[in-house]
C-alpha cells in the first residue's frame, strides 16, 4: 500500500487534467485501496495494439498524463532513430482520433508533445478512421503516426496506437524501444496550441487527405464499369456504430452510384455508444438496428464498421432473414474474389500471395492454392501482415495482394498498412454485384468454395482476468499447457504442438524432437490434431483476457454439405467443452 500511495501522489503531482487528478484525490481520501491498487499496480504497456485501457486517473488507466508520457517516449525514440532528420528539424508525425470520450483531448495532447520536441505534427480536424491515418503517414512522408482509439472495446475504454514510417503499427525493435523510452521519461516537453500553430509545428488537416484517400479506395476496385452499369441492383444498409466510418463509406459507395442507407440512430459519433453494449461488428447484438432496417428496406447486404472503421462485418439475406458472416468467411470470400479478379483481368502477379494470421481459417490456404497463389502466415495482429507486405516490396517482389485475419480485418490495397474497413466495404459491394451478375449470392459462392475446399468452421472462446492477479492466472494456464500438453482435445489425438514462445515444434509421441519455428516469438500455443483441426491459445496483447481459437475442416463427401457441417459442429462442441473446463467459462 505504501508503494501505491507513493505512486498515487506522484500521479497527482504531475497530472494537469483536473478531472483525472480529482479522481485519485477522492480515492486516497476514501482510502479505497483496492481501486487504487488496480490503478497503480502496473503501467499500461505497449501490446499488439499499443496502449489500451479504461479511461480514468492512474498509471494503469488511459488519461492525459499517460498519453503525454507515452508520446514523450515516442518522440525521444524518434529523435534517436533519425538523428539526421532530428538535427535538420524535418521529423514529422500525423495524428487521428475516433469518437470515444477524451479522444480529441488525448490527440491534441499528443500532438503538442511531438511539437514541443521539434516534430512537425499534422492533426486531423475531426474524427477519422484508423486506415486513413495509415494512408496519411505514407502520403505525407511522416516518420510516425498516432491514432487515439480503443477499436471495438466498450465505452469506458480508450487507447493509443503508434505507427512507424511505413504506415504500419510499430513492431520489434521499435515497440520495445519506445516503451523503454516511455519508462525512462522524467521530463515531458510541452507546448501550447497557439505557439505550435504559429511556429508551423502543428498543422490541422482534413480534405487534403480525405479526398486522395477516397480516390485511392475507388481506384483499387476491379470492375468500375460493372458497378456503373449495375449499381442500382444492390441496396446497402450500413452502420458506423457511432464511430468514424460514415464519412468515407457513404462518400465512396455513394460516388459509385450505390444506394447506401445508414442507420440514423448510429450515424453520428458518440463515445457513449448508446444503442449497443459493444460497438463490435463481430457481435450479432451490435447489428440489431441495422438488420431491422435491412429487413424493412429489403437490403441486399448489411454492413457495419467498428468505431475506428478498421473492421468490417456483414450480413446477407437468406430465407427471409439475415445471415451474419464470420470474419473468416468474409475474409475467404474476399480472397477468392481478389484472386479471381486478378486472373480474369490478366493482372495476377507471377508469384501472387496473400497473408493471414496463424489463427485464421486454414481454408484460405486452399483457396489461394486453387489460384496458384501462396498464403503466408504470420503472428496475430495486422502489424505482422503489414511487415510481410513491406518485406516483399523491399525484396523487389511486390507480390502480396491481400491480407486478412479472423477478427474481421481485411486489407485490399498497398497504400494502407493496417486493416481497412472502408476499402473492404467498397470491395464487398463490388463482389456482391459481381456474383449477382453471375447468378449467385455471396452464400452461393461460399457454398461452392466449401464443396471445393472442404467445410471449415471456427470457434473462439475468451475469458477476462481483471485486476493485479489477472496476468498471473493467465500465465499459469499457459504454463500448464506447456508443461503438460493435452494428449487429446475433444476426443481427438494431439499429433504435434507449435510453441511460439519457445520457437519449436513438439511431438507428444517423440518428445526428443524439436524442429524450429520460423516466426517471431510470441506467447502462443497451437495444438494440431490428428484430423487436421488446429486449436490455439494466447493471452491478448491489448486486453486482460486469454483467447482460444479452433479451426476444423470436414471434407464434403457423399453426405453433402449438411453432413460436413454437422460433423464439424460436433467436433468443435467437444473441443469447447475441454477448453471451458480449463478456464472456467
Amino acid at each position: 500500500m505504501e508503494k501505491v500511495i507513493v505512486q498515487a501522489k506522484d500521479y497527482i503531482s504531475k497530472e494537469k487534467d483536473v478531472y483525472f487528478r480529482a479522481e485519485i484525490e477522492k480515492l486516497l481520501a476514501a482510502e479505497d485501496w483496492k481501486e487504487l491498487e488496480d490503478r497503480f499496480y502496473r503501467n499500461l504497456e505497449f501490446g499488439t495494439g499499443g496502449l489500451r485501457g479504461v479511461i480514468g486517473g492512474g498509471y494503469n488507466r488511459m488519461n492525459t498524463l499517460v498519453v503525454k508520457r507515452a508520446t514523450q517516449g515516442l518522440a525521444t525514440y524518434l529523435i534517436k532513430a533519425f538523428p539526421d532528420k532530428a538535427a535538420a528539424g524535418s521529423l514529422q508525425g500525423v495524428i487521428a482520433y475516433d469518437s470515444r470520450h477524451y479522444s480529441a483531448e488525448f490527440a491534441e495532447a499528443a500532438a503538442l508533445i511531438l511539437a514541443a520536441n521539434g516534430i512537425k505534427t499534422y492533426l486531423f480536424s475531426g474524427l477519422r478512421p484508423t486506415p486513413e491515418l495509415s494512408f496519411a503517414i505514407r502520403r505525407l512522408g511522416c516518420d510516425t503516426g498516432i491514432v487515439v482509439t480503443a477499436s471495438h472495446n466498450p465505452a469506458q475504454y480508450n487507447g493509443y496506437k503508434a505507427y512507424w514510417n511505413d504506415g504500419s503499427q510499430v513492431i520489434p525493435p521499435h515497440d520495445t524501444g519506445i516503451i523503454e523510452e516511455v519508462n525512462a521519461v522524467t521530463t515531458i516537453r510541452e507546448m501550447d496550441r497557439e505557439a505550435a500553430l504559429a511556429q508551423g509545428l502543428l498543422k490541422i488537416i482534413d480534405k487534403e487527405i480525405d479526398e486522395p484517400y477516397q480516390a485511392m479506395v475507388r481506384s483499387r476496385l476491379f470492375r468500375p464499369d460493372l458497378i456503373k452499369a449495375k449499381a442500382g441492383e444492390v441496396k446497402i444498409v450500413y452502420t458506423p456504430l457511432h464511430g468514424t466510418g460514415a464519412m468515407h463509406v457513404e462518400a465512396v459507395l455513394g460516388s459509385l452510384g450505390l444506394e447506401v442507407i445508414t442507420v440514423p440512430e448510429q450515424r453520428e459519433g458518440n463515445g457513449d455508444f448508446p444503442t449497443v453494449s459493444f460497438p463490435n461488428p463481430e457481435e450479432a447484438a451490435a447489428l440489431e438496428l441495422a438488420l431491422a432496417l435491412g429487413k424493412q428496406v429489403g437490403a441486399d447486404v448489411v454492413m457495419a464498421t467498428d468505431p475506428d472503421a478498421d473492421r468490417l462485418g456483414i450480413a446477407v439475406p437468406a430465407g427471409g432473414e439475415f445471415t451474419l458472416l464470420t470474419g473468416n468467411q468474409l475474409g475467404t470470400l474476399l480472397a477468392d474474389y481478389i484472386f479471381c479478379s486478378l486472373k480474369e483481368t490478366g493482372t495476377m502477379p507471377a508469384a501472387a500471395a496473400m497473408v493471414n494470421s496463424i489463427v485464421t481459417t486454414g481454408m484460405q490456404q486452399r483457396v489461394a492454392a486453387s489460384y496458384g497463389a501462396e498464403c503466408i502466415e504470420c503472428l496475430t495482429g495486422f502489424k505482422w501482415i503489414a511487415d510481410i507486405w513491406r518485406k516483399s516490396e523491399a525484396a523487389g517482389k511486390p507480390t502480396v495482394v491481400y491480407g486478412t485475419e479472423e477478427s474481421y480485418g481485411y486489407l485490399v490495397e498497398p497504400e494502407v498498412r493496417d486493416k481497412d474497413g472502408v476499402s473492404a466495404a467498397a470491395m464487398t459491394a463490388e463482389m456482391t454485384l459481381y456474383w449477382r451478375s453471375q447468378g449467385k449470392s455471396l452464400l452461393d459462392r461460399l457454398d461452392e468454395l466449401y464443396k471445393a475446399n472442404g467445410y471449415w468452421q471456427e470457434l473462439g472462446i475468451s475469458k477476462y482476468f481483471q485486476g493485479p492477479e489477472g496476468p498471473a492466472i493467465m500465465q499459469s494456464i499457459m504454463d500448464a499447457y506447456r508443461q503438460k500438453p493435452p494428449a487429446v482435445l475433444g476426443g481427438i489425438e494431439v499429433e504435434k504442438v507449435r510453441d511460439l514462445l519457445e520457437s519449436v515444434w513438439k511431438e507428444p509421441k517423440n518428445p526428443v524432437r524439436r524442429d524450429p519455428v520460423d516466426l517471431p516469438k510470441s506467447d502462443v500455443l497451437q495444438f494440431y490434431l490428428k484430423d487436421g483441426t488446429v486449436v490455439s491459445a494466447r493471452p491478448s496483447g491489448t486486453e486482460p483476457k486469454i483467447k482460444f481459437y479452433a479451426s476444423c475442416c470436414c471434407e464434403v463427401g457423399a453426405g453433402g454439405l449438411a453432413a460436413a457441417k454437422a460433423e464439424a459442429a460436433r467436433k468443435l462442441e467437444a473441443i469447447k467443452k475441454d477448453i471451458r473446463q480449463v478456464i472456467g467459462v
